[in-house]
């Protein structure tokens, strides 16, 4: 069974706990929204008494939050939804809670493929949670809450942060562009932002807390704004967001290629804060792969626009996603994004293969590639990208750059970790002097395809 999320909350410890003490433990899979959702739902449930716990079998709510862009992740739930079962068995008081966009997917079909399920919320519904529960302590019976479509922002509520030195925050919900391959449009919704003043309120009093780092949150953050004219656009949220004094740096994602545009990249070069990492998912570099993915750009309007971001901030990095195998992808259109990868030069590539969703037009395309050719495809692509990243990370041997200590290495206590404005992960021995949220620099000393090594320099 995978590791439940980690929060930045006080938990109680195992010692001298409240017999009646109600305990709940949460599990999240996919993108970062689906994550700060996970916050929110857990802070509700903080609010109405219940407590933290990494114990699965202490809990006495355990709650799903659920991904339905790739099918080998809802076939993960499903499965880890089954181990549930027998828990339920031997506490029939348990209440079990699927969130997510399979949740708003789905539906009903959850109960009847699992009806040890309780609970049921749609991408819409989070901020309901609370009366949610109250529901299924009151009937004893399943409870769905999904709306089609959000009329209006939720409200705010409570939330309990997984971290302590970044954070996120949400700018907008949905996504309007119905890329041929993707469910989001449809579990998500169309595109709602918030206002510009409530998201520098939060991000200020998230500084006051202690965060240093913010990451600002959206399907596409380039589309900030197009939905009223009362925020301004994405550029002057970044603008607003640059002068909050309590933070250090400023992240965002995701952008789409198409919609990012001069006064963005402007407003980045003249910022103080907005870090210089540019991720611009391509997904493809054959122009004939991406009309039939409708996502309305060519590669050569992504070569200038690289060469736009280049010329403003040489320094800059640049990251994508591409999607290897979307049905019509000969050897010859693969080869094109092979060559395209290589003459961008990116920092990082985030790879996969494509998968059918149904209820998007590319499930119903033809040619569809076998997954023995998309596998092969798929190395070659990494293979050529690791070069590529490698060599770019051999470059930054020997420089000196600035890092937020975010904590200590996964694998070695002994060492720390964090990342430079670049979006570069950054390894170095502890000397004792560093702490969690400090900006310290580090001498790169070693280079590898995902991470850079260095030391402390005083």
């Amino acid at each position: 069974m995978s590791k439940p999320d980690q929060y930045n909350t006080q938990m109680s410890s195992k010692e001298g706990k409240d017999s009646k003490q109600k305990f709940f433990t949460t599990y999240t899979y996919g993108c970062q929204m689906n994550q700060h959702d996970s916050e929110r739902l857990a802070g509700q449930l903080k609010s109405i008494g219940y407590e933290y716990t990494e114990e699965l079998t202490e809990a006495s709510f355990i709650l799903i939050n659920t991904c339905c862009v790739r099918e080998s992740a809802e076939k993960k739930i499903y499965g880890k939804i089954g181990e549930l079962k027998n828990l339920k068995i031997n506490n029939p008081s348990l209440i079990i809670a699927i969130a997510g966009c399979m949740a708003q997917k789905d539906r009903e079909k959850l109960f009847k493929k699992a009806p040890h399920i309780d609970i049921i919320i749609g991408t819409h519904n989070v901020h309901q949670l609370v009366d949610l529960v109250k529901e299924v302590e009151d009937s004893k019976k399943h409870v769905l809450a999904v709306w089609d479509q959000a009329e209006q922002l939720a409200p705010d509520v409570p939330t309990i942060r997984r971290g302590t030195v970044s954070a996120w925050v949400p700018i907008m919900y949905g996504c309007n562009n119905f890329c041929t391959y993707c469910i989001v449009p449809y579990v998500r919704g169309r595109e709602r932002s918030r206002p510009l003043q409530d998201i520098v309120q939060e991000i200020h009093q998230l500084g006051l807390e202690g965060f240093k780092e913010i990451t600002l949150l959206g399907q596409n953050v380039n589309s900030y704004g197009k939905d009223t004219e009362e925020y301004g656009d994405f550029a002057d949220l970044l603008q607003a967001v640059d002068k909050v004094e309590t933070i250090e740096r400023v992240r965002y994602m995701t952008s789409h290629p198409r919609d990012i545009n001069d006064k963005v990249i402007e407003t980045i070069l003249n910022s103080k804060k907005i870090c210089d990492h540019f991720h611009l998912p391509v997904q493809s570099g054959s122009d004939t792969i991406l009309k039939l993915m409708n996502r309305g750009y060519t590669t050569d309007y992504y070569r200038e626009l690289v060469k736009k971001i280049r010329k403003a901030i040489p320094h800059a990095s640049l990251t994508t996603d591409i999607i290897v195998g979307f049905p019509g992808e000969t050897e010859e259109l693969f080869n094109e994004t092979l060559a395209f990868i290589k003459e961008i030069g990116f920092d990082a590539a985030y790879t996969f293969l494509y998968s059918k969703r149904s209820g998007t037009p590319a499930a119903t395309m033809s040619e569809q590639v076998p997954l023995a050719t998309k596998k092969e495809r798929l190395q070659k692509l990494m293979d050529a990208q690791n070069e590529i990243s490698l060599a770019i990370h051999q470059r930054l041997v020997g420089q000196t750059l600035a890092v937020i200590v975010e904590g200590a290495s996964p694998r070695d206590e002994n060492r720390l970790t964090g990342r430079t404005t670049t979006n570069k992960i950054v390894l170095w021995d502890k000397q004792g002097t560093e702490k969690i949220g400090q900006l310290v620099n580090i001498k790169i000393n070693t280079a590898q395809t995902w991470i850079l090594k260095g030391q402390l320099v005083d």
